[in-house]
């Protein structure tokens, strides 16, 4: 189920947390979703899961609107809040059982289901186990447990990684991109290299506006970076290749890296990509080049611009 969203406001007194946002999101895409601490996420969460309700605008899940429809639309969509909703006297089991129930799972499917679920996010040694009794991390993977439970069409998954260990992580990044294939899936972090390895795309909301859209990719060009290559060519004499390199006509400028080890930093100019130009090069001066490496502006540079106040 695809999601969309029409200029989406929520306020608190005279303060905006959300102000006038639009986006929208398609069946197995998994949007990551950013902004600094009180940009608007978990309020706009809070609202496409019918948590809370708009001061204005509309939200459209499946092409039904949310006001009208939230019985019905809330049962295609999984929630893990920022706050992890869990009682921590019941076992795991009983807990997912109880949770399942809510969602009107048929009891007879109930048992397999929890079976099947445990086994997705790897709670299987700790099944038998009080919830109060786990690590935050197993804790994180109960919350994700109650969220899939049923099976949604849509994951909206505020900080899924929170508490985890690295090994965690990875399995739980492995996850989110198998369910992103068939289901619609947004999810919230702080960890900037997660979004890049999960999302397909990149919403980044500032002050409660949407201030990028689009891939990494879209965002680093949009952020006005131009092609920077580190590149190490052999069998040369450094201050001939050089000189060759600057005067490659789609290249701004060239730098030693390290002379010794004929390690050049080569600066494309603006909307042009120089990678071609220096492979023919090499081909035709008989050089051999074994290196050559985009030297991509870090996400977080790019969410530091946007976001700085």
């Amino acid at each position: 189920m695809n999601i969309k969203v029409n200029n989406l406001t929520k306020k608190y007194g005279i303060q905006a947390a959300v102000d006038d946002v639009s986006f929208e999101v398609k069946t197995g895409e998994i949007v990551g979703f950013l902004g600094p601490n009180g940009a608007g996420k978990t309020t706009t969460m809070k609202i496409l899961t019918n948590f809370i309700a708009p001061t204005r605008g509309e939200v459209f899940i499946g092409d039904k609107p949310m006001v009208e429809e939230a019985e019905e639309l809330k049962r295609h969509i999984g929630y893990l809040p920022e706050n992890n909703p869990l009682y921590e006297d019941m076992p795991i089991i009983d807990y997912l059982e109880f949770v399942a129930e809510l969602q009107h799972i048929p009891s007879q499917e109930i048992p397999e289901r929890i079976k099947d679920i445990i086994r997705k996010v790897g709670l299987n040694d700790e099944k038998h186990k009080k919830i109060g009794e786990l690590s935050k991390g197993y804790k994180q993977r109960v919350g994700l447990a109650q969220a899939l439970i049923h099976d949604p069409e849509i994951l909206i998954l505020d900080e899924p990684t929170t508490g985890l260990d690295p090994n965690q992580i990875v399995e739980i990044r492995k996850l989110i991109r198998e369910l992103g294939k068939e289901k619609t899936v947004i999810l919230s972090t702080h960890i900037l290299p997660e979004v890049e390895a999960i999302a397909d795309r990149i919403l980044i909301i500032n002050k409660g506006k949407i201030v990028a859209n689009g891939t990494a990719e879209n965002l680093r060009s949009q952020a006005g970076e131009t092609e920077t290559l580190l590149v190490r060519i052999e069998d040369g004499d450094a201050n001939e290749i050089f000189t060759a390199l600057q005067g490659l006509d789609s290249v701004a400028l060239v730098d030693f890296a390290n002379r010794q080890n004929n390690r050049f930093e080569v600066k494309s100019k603006a909307q042009r990509s120089s990678k071609r130009d220096i492979f023919k090069l090499c081909v035709e001066r008989g050089w051999v080049l074994t290196e050559m490496t985009p030297n991509e502006q870090k996400l977080e540079d790019i969410f530091r611009q946007l976001t700085i106040n």
